[in-house]
């Protein structure tokens, strides 16, 4: 009898399983389906009218050398707006400023290391002298480490906390003192989608992106409290995964060529950017998957987070080509990863068709 009672018990757990599942993926494809209507309207370009909006505007971007930087300072110059690019790379962003001014906007170079508050005190001090102002200020600068925790030096995280958090912390504390004193702005901080969902093997890099989300929750209730609410804005950016030459310039120590799983090609982030200056959104999840994994990790964190672990293991550990250990651009600018697009999704593509071969 005690045999039976428990075979009873395993034929309806495995019945609720199953039903739960279903569940699951149902609420899953209704995510989706939100996810895409929420995030279509701002990964498309301005409209000519939102263009115009953006004429004789200043923005001050950091990280503006290559990948989402590089392309919002340049889609910005055919706005006609006014950019302060900052970097490490201070030829790249002689390059980038060339292009902005041919394409009709203004430009200026700050050679700027993020983790250098005297740096970051520099380039706010010159964005107001030359231009009076800064209506904008986009914090994109950032490194990643790849890796099991345990196997990535402790010099290469104290670096990487340097520019991810603390760069945006010196950033955003330069930006609110402008804002405040010209009484508007808005501050634009670049996380990403691991702000609210983690990633295994993108421990610390994860953990300071959630710190950025968690700083630009708090600078809001600030500024409601103060009552600049309408005057002075923050907003949060979260990509999912994107073909920037972050992958390249990354420390990487998980025994495979750096990648994630179904990239997003960077003018969607590009364009999200730039449409949170004109739009008054808190936190954007950019793209679909980015929105998908935002809703879902709300309603069932355990489960996406099983997923999104699943995901990174296959793509970086079990499928990526082996590469050396490497601490990329962390410690020290390098001189390779000079793009927007860095043609990642094309190699792992390239890849793919080498493996079906193979297997033929």
């Amino acid at each position: 009898m005690l045999n039976t009672i428990r075979q009873s018990k395993s034929i309806s757990w495995c019945t609720f399983s199953r039903n739960d599942s279903l569940l699951q993926y149902n609420w899953l494809m209704w995510l989706v389906l939100l996810a895409i209507t929420f995030s279509s309207c701002a990964t498309r370009p301005l409209s000519k009218s939102g263009q115009r909006k953006l004429v004789g505007k200043t923005f001050v971007i950091t990280g503006a050398s290559s990948g989402f930087g590089r392309g919002v300072a340049e889609q910005l110059g055919q706005y006609h707006a006014n950019v302060v690019l900052a970097a490490r790379r201070g030829d790249l962003l002689e390059e980038v400023a060339g292009r902005i001014r041919t394409a009709g906007g203004k430009a200026i170079v700050v050679v700027t290391d993020v983790s250098n508050p005297r740096d970051i005190q520099r380039l706010a001090d010159t964005a107001k002298t030359v231009f009076g102002k800064a209506d904008f200020w986009i914090n994109d600068a950032g490194v990643g480490a790849i890796g099991r925790f345990e196997e990535i030096p402790l010099e290469d995280y104290s670096k990487l906390i340097d520019v991810n958090l603390k760069g945006v912390v010196y950033g955003s504390y330069a930006a609110m003192k402008l804002f405040k004193a010209q009484g508007h702005g808005k501050l634009i901080n670049v996380g990403s989608v691991e702000s609210a969902v983690p990633l295994a093997y993108h421990a610390t890099y994860g953990s300071t992106k959630a710190a950025v989300r968690a700083l630009g929750n708090v600078l809001y209730q600030e500024i409601r409290l103060s009552g600049n609410k309408k005057n002075i804005k923050i907003v949060t950016i979260m990509p999912w995964a994107v073909d920037t030459p972050f992958w390249g310039h990354a420390a990487n120590y998980s025994g495979g060529t750096a990648r994630m799983a179904a990239m997003d090609g960077p003018e969607k982030v590009v364009n999200a950017i730039i449409f949170s200056s004109l739009h008054r959104k808190r936190e954007l999840p950019v793209g679909w998957k980015a929105w998908g994994s935002y809703i879902s990790h709300r309603i069932f964190p355990h489960f996406t987070e099983r997923i999104s672990a699943n995901i990174a293991h296959h793509s970086q550990i079990e499928m990526a080509p082996p590469a050396p250990a490497t601490s990329g651009a962390v410690l020290t600018p390098m001189e390779s990863g000079t793009g927007v697009d860095d043609g990642v999704r094309k190699r792992m593509k390239e890849e793919r068709k080498q493996r079906k071969q193979q297997h033929k």
